[in-house]
């Protein structure tokens, strides 16, 4: 998929605000730099860097995506061109880069990752935020995707944002306004088109529900966590109070763990795998997340 090198970064700025940067610079400075250079130099077969600054991939016929259910095929969702959480991440790895090299006392490098950086920010606002104050799901062209959907979040949530404080309001708003529920944020709003919200029936059935208002667990950690690099400690109850909902969850379906998904209308029943790593591990990292910003 064209985001696992996006995810890769992240992965390893996570490491580095655990090792620290010295540490990070030592094991993965070279690999990083060697992803960055991969995707600038066009060799990636589906991501491409347009003159705008934005990440361009082609999900028409292939899902490219975390959302990623197919029937016959063909993508239940072919969400193409300019995706909105590729381009978060690309702006989030691309300021990393920049203070990872500046870390490494590599002015040169320091300043071409800030300048690719600055393009995508500006590009990022011009083409995703909308009038309502939310973000596009994607643009491919004059193919504008209307939808509200959680995928937005990350520009929010992500330590290095291409968004001004009163944009991530909003967006994080309308996130809890339509996508919020107990057990994560659902993956479409109940007032768009086709909010599909019961993962149940037969695999075609389920696969059509997958991502159109199933709730995902995991979505919440970067939920949860935007709220709390917005509002700090005024947003603890709120986030402990969330968190207090997965506790059953954990003797319900497979002991201490979680499971794939939940149907996105009460009682918002788990479903699919009855394990889920990544759900597992947002909520331990929220968990982090909680005790950091309470001392």
């Amino acid at each position: 998929k064209p985001d696992v090198l996006l995810w890769c970064i992240w992965a390893i700025q996570q490491y580095a605000k655990k090792a620290g940067k010295e540490s990070c610079l030592k094991l993965y400075y070279q690999l990083l730099r060697d992803i960055i250079q991969f995707i600038e130099d066009g060799n990636h077969p589906n991501l491409r860097i347009d003159d705008n600054g934005l990440l361009f991939a082609d999900g028409k016929t292939e899902a490219i995506t975390w959302m990623n259910s197919t029937v016959d095929g063909r993508p239940v969702l072919p969400r193409t061109g300019y995706i909105v959480e590729f381009n978060a991440l690309w702006y989030n790895d691309l300021k990393f880069m920049e203070s990872m090299a500046t870390e490494n006392k590599n002015p040169e490098q320091a300043l071409h990752y800030a300048e690719l950086a600055a393009k995508c920010k500006e590009s990022f606002v011009q083409v995703f935020l909308n009038d309502y104050g939310y973000l596009y799901d994607y643009v491919d062209g004059n193919m504008v995707d209307w939808s509200v959907r959680p995928n937005m979040i990350l520009a929010v949530a992500l330590d290095y944002s291409p968004l001004e404080q009163s944009q991530k309001k909003s967006v994080l708003d309308i996130c809890t306004r339509e996508l919020l529920t107990p057990k994560g944020l659902r993956s479409l709003s109940p007032k768009s088109v086709g909010y599909n919200p019961m993962y149940t029936g037969p695999q075609t059935q389920r696969d059509y529900a997958y991502h159109q208002g199933t709730v995902w667990p995991w979505l919440g950690g970067f939920y949860l966590e935007a709220c709390l690099k917005l509002y700090k400690r005024t947003r603890l109850s709120f986030v402990e109070r969330q968190m207090v909902g997965f506790e059953d969850e954990a003797f319900q379906h497979c002991l201490g763990t979680l499971p794939e998904l939940f149907d996105g209308n009460p009682p918002y029943r788990g479903r699919g795998a009855i394990s889920f790593a990544m759900n597992v591990a947002e909520v331990l990292r929220t968990l982090e997340l909680l005790e950091k910003y309470k001392y």
